[in-house]
Order: structure tokens, then C-alpha cells, then sequence
């Protein structure tokens, strides 16, 4: 071979070994980077594809921790069929039998606390956590539950558990990766992945008097059965506790949604020190306002529609129409902004209001009050009547003024015992029986206990509506 033929050889040879390098580091590296289309105006951006490596290390690391945070709930109560209206003379209480239903929890201290939603948990006779470590079961005794915000909270006999760390709901933003983790169809210690669709969510399921919804949407995928579990961050960390799906099917079509972990912590805090949620109370009733309102005033918010008389600051420095548009220099976009802002917060708290008032900006500082409209932090003052299976108490000022009634013995914690045979519902007000209106919960108690022959109620439901119910007691 001639010597310029061997050179010539020896330079292919090098540009070869060099192209095929390039196209390796451009194309096969693992540190390289590939492109993706964005849009039209920056039609591809360059993402390393170490950083899809380390998120799915995030996802793997994020699952790890908080599986062991989540636990499965068994729950078992007796279940009953009204079958006599109006007094006709027929037993009323049909026996239908036990239900079994399941859900999640959030571990949420070392010894043994566990969060997750009261309707897990609701009329349960018996309620057993199992641990996803090492599938021991326990007792998980009832410590309070809050239908307003639908959390309760569970304590089992137990130490060394692994709780969950808390994440600041309010730096959670739209678009971020998120994990659901429960134990759907019973099929335990299930991993989900998706994004925060939104925040700030509204989508009227709370069954309550004064619901708090401002629930953080997902499209991680959300079944029965995760109720009650975590939606963390990739850190593991809680950003929210799993609630609700909206479908028509009862099954997963995209939307999931959780209660924020900050309203999750002041409720539980709350529970656990003083046996019921303190929540402080503005005085107004506020709906949404419509686009055309907000770009007249030049700021978004909520209108007043009415002052409740609950709080004499407020009624006197707030007026029908007033539009609330920051509270604590926190914008308010939303009624579920505005209750969710108004949740952390509780009687006695001074809050700084931005108001507009005919286009006119004012800022002014309101006292909340609690729903019996003073200042104090309350404590749960009911009486407990295992034979009925509830606890009773008078009702506030602020539920008698909401209802429009002078008088009612309200009951909570409904278990086994006659309320649950007669299909009486949480939260439900006694206003009158046999037409005797009811303010003294001893003596409605002892009047349900031992009466004999039809009886007649009327009262109003947890969702406002106005009931009337008869029996025949033999």
C-alpha cells in the first residue's frame, strides 16, 4: 500500500472514531440532553436527561417515605332501616346488619396520632388501623372529629411510628409533581402520580352547616379507599390529605381532590388540645363575584351578602355589598379562598381586612369571634347518652341565627344506639318534639330515653334543611 493511501486511511479511520463519539455523547450519553417541543414561538427546549433520572429518583425516594406514613383503616358499624312515617304505628327500627367499609390515615406523630377524614370513620362502631411496615393491626379509639373541614383524628396504643413531615400548603403550586398514596379497592399501600391541577377548589360535598372546601385538585389517580390518605411532594412531604373524586362513575376520571395540609394541622392541633376545632367567625355571609365587578373595582374578591349579627365589630364596620379583597395581605380570589384563609385563624385572632366599599378602598382591623360571638376559646360542653348513642348540646348564636331559630338541642358523635336506629344524622338540630320546642339537652335526652307511643320531630339537618320525623316507641 502506498504511504499516501495509509494516511488517507488512517484520517478516515479518526474522522469515523470522532463522528461516532459526537453522535454517542449527542444522542446515547445519559448526561446529554433532548429536545422537546415546546411551541411555536420556542419550538424546542433542551432537557438533560439526568433531570428525568433524578425525578424518577424523587418519585421512588418519595413513595419509599411516606408509604410507611400511611396506614389502612377497617371500620365496622350497624346499620339500620327506617320502615314508620309520620306515626302509622310500624316498628321503625329494621335491622339491616354490619357494614364493613375501609379507608386511609396519615401517621402524624411517633406514638401514635393518626389524621384522616371523618367520613372514613363516621358511625363507626369499631375502627382498626393497620400499619403498612408490618401489617400489625390495632384499636384506634376516636380522639375528635370535625365534619366541617371532614377530618378526624385517631390515636392507637402504639410508639415508634414513623409520622409524616408536614409541608406549607400555601408554597404548593400549580403544575408541581404530586403522589397520592392510600389504599384503593382495599388494594394497600397504592402509589399514584400526577400534578396539582388547581388550587382552591370548591365542589360542595362537605355535609355541614359551615363547611370549609378549598380543596388542592389532582389528576393522580384517586379511588375509594384512598380517602384519608396523603398527597406529598417529592420530598414525601404532606401537602394534603385525599378527600374526594369528582366522577359520575364512583370511580377515577381525573379529578381528585385534598384538604390542605395547613388546614389539616390547625384542625388536629385543635383537636388535640381542646377536644373541638376552634374556629373563628368574621360575621358576614360572602359569595363569589363575577369578572365585570372585579375589573370595575380593579381588584378580585368576595361580596358580603349579609352580616350575620354574630360579631359587633363587624356589623358595624361592614356593610351589605362591601368586597373583602385581602385578609392579612393575603389576595382573596374566592369564597374558598376566603374560608380557607379564615380556617387558620381562631376567635380572638385581629385580622387585617382590605375591603372596597363603591369603589372606594378602605383597610380595617376586625376581632373574630367564636359561634357563640365572644372572644374566648371554647370548650366542648355536650352530654354524653350511650343509650341514644350521641352527645347533645344546646345550639349556638351563631347556628340560631344562620337557622332562623330561637331553640335546639343539636347532636354529635352519633354511635350504636337509638339515634342510629331512627336515622337521625349528624349534626342534626332538635327544634321541637311532640310541638315542645327543646333547649335543655338533659331533658331532651331523658324525654327520648324512656318515652313510650308515637313521637314527632321536627328539626333541621346538617345541610339546613328543615325535617320532620315520627315514630312509634313501644
Amino acid at each position: 500500500m502506498k504511504k499516501s493511501q495509509s494516511l488517507l486511511l488512517v484520517a478516515v479511520c479518526l474522522m469515523a472514531s470522532f463522528l461516532g463519539a459526537f453522535a454517542y455523547k449527542t444522542w446515547f450519553d445519559t448526561d446529554s440532553t433532548i429536545l422537546i417541543k415546546q411551541g411555536d414561538e420556542t419550538p424546542y427546549r433542551n432537557v438533560n436527561t439526568s433531570e428525568m433520572a433524578n425525578l424518577e429518583t424523587g418519585f421512588i425516594d418519595a413513595s419509599k417515605s411516606s408509604t410507611a406514613s400511611v396506614v389502612f383503616i377497617k371500620t365496622e358499624s350497624q346499620q339500620y332501616q327506617s320502615s314508620g312515617f309520620w306515626g302509622f304505628g310500624f316498628d321503625p327500627f329494621g335491622r339491616i346488619g354490619k357494614v364493613a367499609s375501609t379507608g386511609s390515615g396519615v401517621i402524624i406523630s411517633a406514638d401514635g396520632y393518626i389524621v384522616t377524614n371523618n367520613h372514613v370513620i363516621a358511625n363507626a362502631d369499631k375502627i382498626d388501623v393497620v400499619l403498612s411496615s408490618n401489617k400489625k393491626s390495632y384499636s384506634a379509639e376516636l380522639i375528635g372529629a370535625d365534619p366541617s373541614s371532614d377530618l378526624a383524628l385517631l390515636k392507637v396504643q402504639a410508639t415508634d411510628l414513623k409520622p409524616i413531615t408536614f409541608s406549607n400548603s400555601d408554597d404548593v403550586q400549580i403544575g408541581q409533581w404530586v403522589l397520592a398514596v392510600g389504599n384503593p379497592f382495599n388494594l394497600t399501600s397504592t402509589v399514584t402520580a400526577g400534578i396539582v391541577s388547581a388550587k382552591g377548589r370548591n365542589i360542595n360535598i362537605v355535609n355541614n352547616q359551615f363547611p370549609i372546601e378549598s380543596f388542592i385538585q389532582t389528576d393522580a389517580a384517586i379511588n375509594p379507599g384512598n380517602s384519608g390518605g396523603a398527597l406529598v411532594n417529592l420530598e414525601g412531604d404532606l401537602v394534603g390529605v385525599n378527600t374526594a373524586i369528582a366522577s359520575k362513575t364512583g370511580s377515577y376520571v381525573g379529578y381528585g381532590f385534598a384538604i390542605p395540609s395547613n388546614i389539616v394541622m390547625k384542625t388536629i392541633d385543635d383537636l388535640r388540645e381542646y377536644g373541638e376545632v376552634q374556629r373563628g367567625f368574621v360575621g358576614v355571609d360572602v359569595v363569589d363575584i363575577d369578572g365585570d365587578i372585579g375589573e370595575k373595582l380593579g381588584s378580585n374578591g368576595v361580596l358580603i351578602k349579609r352580616i350575620t349579627g354574630t360579631n359587633d365589630e363587624a356589623a358595624k364596620k361592614l356593610e351589605v355589598g362591601d368586597v373583602i379583597s385581602k385578609i392579612n395581605e393575603k389576595i382573596i380570589d374566592s369564597k374558598s379562598t376566603f374560608d380557607e384563609r379564615i380556617a387558620y385563624l381562631r376567635p380572638g385572632d385581629i385580622v387585617k381586612f382590605e375591603v372596597f366599599r363603591n369603589e372606594n378602598k378602605m383597610e380595617l382591623e376586625l376581632t373574630l369571634v367564636n359561634k357563640n360571638g365572644t372572644t374566648k376559646i371554647t370548650k366542648k360542653e355536650s352530654i354524653i347518652s350511650e343509650t341514644l348513642g350521641g352527645e347533645f348540646e344546646a345550639i349556638s348564636k351563631l347556628e340560631a341565627k344562620t337557622f332562623r331559630i330561637e331553640n335546639g338541642v343539636k347532636v354529635t358523635n352519633i354511635s350504636t344506639g337509638k339515634l342510629r336506629k331512627m336515622n337521625i344524622s349528624e349534626g342534626f338540630i332538635f327544634v321541637k318534639v311532640n310541638g315542645e320546642a327543646q333547649n335543655d339537652p338533659a331533658q331532651l335526652i331523658e324525654l327520648l330515653e324512656f318515652y313510650k307511643g308515637q313521637i314527632r320531630i321536627e328539626g333541621i339537618a346538617s345541610n339546613g334543611s328543615t325535617q320532620y320525623l315520627s315514630f312509634t316507641f313501644r
